[in-house]
């Protein structure tokens, strides 16, 4: 995976993640968790992109 790849996925998800934050309208509780876990998903994805986890590349979308 080319390191362009990985900082253009992280701007589209930062973007989406902006975009869920401003424009819909939830519980401060709720968007906590929603921002946390897309964090740790992301963190989780970095490191398996960069090879310092191993196990995620079963997951595959399709």
């Amino acid at each position: 995976m080319s390191l362009i790849t990985i900082v253009i996925v992280l701007i589209v998800v930062g973007f989406l993640l902006w975009l869920v934050n401003t424009y819909i309208p939830m519980a401060g509780s709720i968007k906590t968790i929603l921002n946390a876990v897309v964090i740790i998903c992301v963190i989780l994805w970095l490191l398996s992109a960069f090879g310092l986890i191993s196990g995620f590349d079963r997951f595959k979308l399709h």
